[in-house]
């Protein structure tokens, strides 16, 4: 048994920030928020030095352990770029657990990240929610798989119109791709047979076809998300505009049809043409028309451990600080449909916590030590 204290609990949660208690964790689980006169005898302590105790961050889109820190050929496992359609590769066989990015992710204060396939080809596999800390390499796997991640916009075009100089050359060709993959699994769906090379290849289809996980829609510009928008009516399945960087022009449209959106990276400069509106003023603007949104780092292009320094820089661009905390961990959490485990500090939630030595928006704060499902990771670089 673990007993933390010594914090302000910033829980994300119906209890708000409590002062002068304490998170009783029992294995995996958060057994009790108590009073501090309610320790258990013979429990293991962890102080968070009058500092602050929020949720594990969540970074709802990486690709860590697949374009890995250091390495160039060697560690780039991010995109298949020999087909456009590979819905059957899963994120997961490419992981290389031992990225240095994982460390940098405690740092940061984040204990699960959804990594997947990059944004080369329309349909580029399925993804993985991954734990940053565990006993062993397997256990850091979370949920697998956990969403098929596609694409639309420049990248597919650029990949295979302009280097390989075949299909798709237009955002008409990476619509008509993506649709036809939804379309031909919608009706294999009905059969009661299915060729086995077939079968294998639309099996994950299949999965977002049955709301069993959603499609991760990479889309920055506002006509590539209309598009996505269109798809999801189509197929009825549940979509998550991934990027999203003109999502303020069609907030209407994505508050109508309740589409949740995961902004980032904002941290980087404007790499390309569909990249021209990355602020983080977008932040306040989205919240401002009732669209509700996560923050994403999108590692390593924006540096995993800055997930909560992009944060605080949409609350320097007026978002108020409990929606940029929710952005990190609440919002994830309820988008990925995890938020009966994550995202908020309550009784029977997973024991995810992190402990900061100041405010986390604060630039000079670090933080103390992480807990992923109850095992503890103590900052070493803290001094």
């Amino acid at each position: 048994m673990l007993v933390i204290s010594g914090g302000k609990i910033i829980t994300m949660g119906p209890q708000g920030t409590l002062q002068s208690k304490i998170i009783i964790v029992e294995g995996d689980r958060i057994k009790a928020i108590t009073e501090a006169d309610d320790v258990p005898a013979n429990a293991q302590h962890l102080d968070a030095g009058g500092g602050y105790i929020l949720p594990g961050f969540i970074d709802a889109h990486a690709h860590i352990g697949l374009d890995e820190e250091i390495y160039r050929v060697e560690g780039d496992d991010v995109n298949e770029t020999t087909d456009p359609v590979t819905p059957q590769l899963q994120a997961v066989d490419g992981i290389h657990f031992r990225d240095l990015a994982f460390q940098d992710a405690l740092r940061g204060g984040i204990t699960r990240v959804m990594s997947m396939p990059g944004s080369a080809n329309v349909i580029g596999g399925q993804a993985v929610f991954l734990k940053t800390l565990a006993a062993d390499m397997s256990g850091m796997i979370y949920k697998n798989p956990w969403g098929l991640k596609a694409a639309l916009g420049e990248n597919p075009k650029r990949v295979y119109g302009e280097q390989q100089k075949k299909a798709p050359r237009t955002r008409m060709a990476s619509a008509s791709l993506l649709r036809e993959a939804f379309y031909k699994a919608a009706r294999n769906l009905e059969k009661e047979s299915l060729d086995p090379e077939i079968e294998y290849k639309q099996m994950p289809i299949f999965k977002v076809l049955r709301k069993e996980m959603p499609l991760l829609l990479h889309a920055h510009r506002s006509d590539d998300m209309l598009t996505a928008l269109r798809l999801k009516e189509e197929f009825n399945i549940d979509v998550i505009i991934q990027h999203a960087t003109e999502a303020v022009l069609i907030a209407g449209e994505l508050r109508q049809q309740n589409v949740p959106v995961f902004i980032g990276p904002l941290l980087v400069n404007r790499a390309k043409v569909e990249m021209q509106e990355v602020a983080f003023k977008n932040a306040r603007l989205l919240k401002e028309r009732g669209v509700i949104f996560s923050l994403i780092s999108d590692h390593p292009v924006t540096p995993i451990e800055h997930l909560r320094v992009s944060a605080a820089l949409m609350v320097q661009e007026g978002l108020d600080e409990e929606t940029a905390l929710k952005a990190i961990t609440l919002h994830p959490a309820q988008a990925l449909k995890v938020d009966n485990e994550l995202g908020s500090i309550e009784v029977g939630k997973r024991a995810d916590l992190v402990a900061f030595d100041g405010h986390p928006f604060d630039f000079r704060s670090r933080v103390k030590w992480v807990v992923v499902d109850g095992q503890v990771w103590h900052n070493s670089d803290e001094h």
